[in-house]
């Protein structure tokens, strides 16, 4: 019974991919890469800068004692 639904689902994840699913086309997948790339570069250079300021607060903080 169970490899029966194994199949049916497999036949039916096929024809989902195959025939109903609406996939990008080349240019839409570079504009969407440029777009993750450029984000993640925005957040690196972000979580860098807290990184730096707080680092350098905890190293004032340290100079104290």
């Amino acid at each position: 019974m169970a490899k029966f639904k194994l199949v049916t689902y497999v036949k039916e994840s096929y024809d989902e991919l195959v025939h109903k699913a609406s996939w990008p086309t080349w240019k839409e997948l570079q504009s969407s890469a440029i777009v993750v790339s450029v984000a993640s570069l925005i957040i690196a250079l972000v979580v860098f800068a807290m990184d730096e300021v707080f680092r350098n607060v905890l190293l004032q903080f340290y100079k104290l004692f």
